[in-house]
């Protein structure tokens, strides 16, 4: 296994410049909600490096949501999401 949930913890938290543990239980949260919505999107869990870096910035992307309810989905999350499932179906 590339990354164990510990790992992309980690990441979650570098990614949102959070350095202390007050909010791992919600991030937690938001990493098992990012691979929801990705299988809501077609994208079926895998093993790579881009299948988790796009869950950790999902689910950067849910957190910073809370506070602008507005935010628009990030086109870079959006080519991401794109360009794994678009490798997925070619396989």
């Amino acid at each position: 296994m590339l990354l164990d949930k510990e790992d992309k913890l980690d990441l979650l938290k570098r990614n949102l410049q959070l350095n202390t543990t007050a909010n791992d239980e919600y991030l937690n949260a938001l990493l098992d909600q990012a691979i929801a919505l990705m299988r809501r999107r077609g994208i079926i869990e895998e093993d790579s490096m881009d299948y988790h870096m796009a869950q950790v910035d999902y689910a950067a992307f849910l957190f910073r949501k809370r506070a602008n309810l507005e935010a628009p989905f990030p086109e870079h999350l959006k080519q991401e999401l794109r360009d794994i499932l678009f490798s997925q179906k070619m396989k």
